[in-house]
């Protein structure tokens, strides 16, 4: 499982948990060469194999699978903000952490696994959203504004190569990932025996420095998927593979969004 899918989904755990919990906080105004095996280039190659009459990945057909995928996403999230309900987000992330399983070690499926996973995902992420505007008027707005605003921001640093994803990068981002699955391991852990790592969750300068810094890798985590991108374009991957490259950049651009979400409501409790 890719390492920001876990990061993704051990936040998402955290706020079942301690959603009554998080809510009283709120009420009070205190408050995933590459080993992912979402994305690699082994994968990308071992797939080229089952390609058939010349229909391969193309950027183009990944950046429409994308776009699929966002409006998916968009659409069950609307459903889920509009009618918040905790129950949103366990099968939310429940059916989300299926899809993206099979997707993982069965590749071929993401045509059908991958929507499943934005339909599932976006459920989670609109119950996540409407808990945290109950509190912070405007927050998902300015957390929708940052995300999208980073994402630009990437693309364009990525396309005029102003950062170069080396090996020696990919590497770097992989292990900081790596090293916050860790962290949100631990302290989920740590939650289940009723203790919480207070950098983690509240605000001060800890908090806030806590969390610019795990938006910074998941930022960093976008230039690594577009060049993937292009990775299983050059290694003539099979058609289901554009399905399988977007899923892999909306489980970041979800990882960043609830990050700016976090950010934006420690900023705002102080």
């Amino acid at each position: 499982m890719a390492p920001k899918f876990i990061l993704l989904n051990f936040f998402q755990l955290i706020c079942i948990i301690s959603l009554n919990k998080l809510n009283n906080i709120m009420s009070r105004n205190s408050l995933f060469e590459s080993r992912n095996p979402i994305m690699n280039e082994e994968k990308f190659a071992s797939q080229s194999v089952y390609v058939t009459d010349g229909q391969v990945m193309t950027i183009d057909g990944a950046i429409s699978k994308s776009m699929i995928l966002f409006g998916i996403l968009l659409a069950t999230s609307t459903i889920s903000y509009m009618i918040p309900n905790p129950l949103f987000m366990i099968v939310g992330f429940i059916g989300g952490l299926i899809s993206v399983l099979v997707a993982t070690f069965k590749p071929h499926t993401s045509p059908i696994a991958a929507p499943i996973y934005a339909a599932f995902e976006g459920l989670a992420v609109g119950a996540i959203s409407a808990m945290f505007a109950a509190s912070f008027e405007g927050i998902v707005a300015n957390a929708v504004g940052l995300t999208f605003g980073t994402l630009l921001l990437m693309l364009i640093l990525y396309k005029y190569r102003i950062v170069k994803v080396t090996e020696k990068f990919r590497a770097g981002v992989i292990m900081a990932t790596g090293a916050l699955v860790l962290v949100y391991v631990i302290a989920f852990i740590f939650r289940l025996f009723g203790y919480d790592i207070p950098y983690i969750h509240a605000g001060g300068m800890m908090g806030i420095g806590f969390s610019l810094v795990v938006v910074a890798i998941a930022s960093l985590n976008l230039l690594l998927d577009f060049d993937n991108f292009e990775k299983a374009e050059a290694a003539r991957s099979p058609k289901y593979m554009e399905w399988f490259c977007a899923l892999g950049l909306i489980v970041t651009i979800v990882w960043l969004y609830i990050e700016f979400l976090r950010l934006l409501s420690k900023l705002n409790r102080d």
